[in-house]
């Protein structure tokens, strides 16, 4: 399994539907809210051989009230 992280910027008063969206989903392990540039960071995990960028656009990008995102890719916990 891979990590990676998502920070999500959502459309203005949409913060905390796009986040019930996401966590009904089940599809990220932790989803927190954030300052910033950013309204919204998630950590999501997907098997080796899953491509995240075809998982960003397909399982996260489909959520209405995200206006855009950042992918931050992990290689080694410690």
């Amino acid at each position: 399994m891979k990590a990676f992280f998502v920070q999500i910027k959502c459309e203005l008063g949409e913060v905390y539907q796009v986040a019930t969206q996401i966590a009904d989903s089940e599809v990220a392990s932790e989803i927190y809210s954030t300052a910033g540039d950013y309204d919204l960071l998630a950590k999501f995990y997907v098997d080796d051989d899953v491509d995240i960028g075809h998982f960003v656009n397909e399982r996260v990008h489909c959520f209405d009230g995200i206006k855009d995102t950042y992918t931050i890719i992990t290689f080694r916990a410690f």
